[in-house]
């Protein structure tokens, strides 16, 4: 029996007043995204295979499997639309380097230029600080930087100027009887606005894996695979879910 206007009418009010409901896995409560809406995540952007040079080191040191590893999460995390790398950490250290430098090489050339008995005061200084600019250095990079391997950040606007601040550090776990070395990545990851005043959100994850899932028997470097993993586990911590 063919239906009549007013059922026909009715019957797409009620269709129109149920869209289908999707799901993204990245996304936050809809209080939240409606307050602040989700900033892009790595995940959110892909890399082909063409635009990736091929990563290939020594299985045998575990040092080369780091800095790999360090090196390939740089890339990724510093991308277009991403983070904008920090370099604090890396300017003290040169720095501090440098000004020791310096300081050798006018003492050097003091004590040269002089005769012994009257450079004797100006070298002995130059010395004492030339150490103590290398102890400050050592002290700066196993205090302060520790294992930091990258320090993000960036600006987005949704009705006020939000500041991102993502911080990775990374280390090795050592080869033990029933697993073999593995790379231990931590990340924190603050939301703020009004310079640092108002905390929106805050989160932390720490997560290892073995340098074999990412390497295989010829030292060839899954970088797909181990962007994915990396990418997972920063945008854990962007959505606030502590681990």
């Amino acid at each position: 029996m063919p239906r009549t206007r007013k059922q026909a009418a009715n019957g797409d009010s009620i269709q129109a007043s149920s869209p289908a409901t999707t799901y993204t896995p990245a996304s936050r409560s809809q209080s939240t995204d409606s307050l602040h809406p989700p900033p892009p995540g790595p995940l959110s952007i892909i890399i082909t295979d063409e635009d990736r040079d091929v990563i290939k080191v020594n299985n045998a040191n575990i040092s080369e499997l780091k800095n790999a590893c360090d090196d390939a999460l740089k890339r990724f995390l510093s991308r277009p639309d991403l983070f904008k790398q920090q370099y604090l950490h890396t300017d003290v250290r040169l720095g501090l380097g440098w000004a020791g430098v310096g300081v050798a090489l006018f003492t050097g050339l003091y004590g040269w230029k002089v005769e012994f008995e009257k450079s004797k005061p100006v070298v002995w200084a130059g010395l004492i600080v030339y150490f103590l600019l290398t102890a400050l250095q050592t002290l700066y990079a196993y205090f302060v930087e520790g294992d930091t391997v990258f320090v993000g950040k960036r600006k987005t606007f949704s009705k006020r100027i939000i500041t991102e601040r993502l911080t990775l550090s990374s280390h090795t776990e050592p080869v033990n009887k029933h697993t073999p070395p593995a790379y231990v990545l931590s990340a924190t990851y603050v939301q703020s606005s009004s310079g640092g005043k108002s905390l929106l959100s805050r989160g932390k994850a720490s997560e290892s894996r073995g340098y074999n899932a990412f390497f295989d028997e010829n030292g060839v470097m899954a970088q797909g695979q181990f962007e994915r993993w990396v990418g997972e586990l920063v945008e854990r911590v962007m959505e606030g879910r502590d681990t």
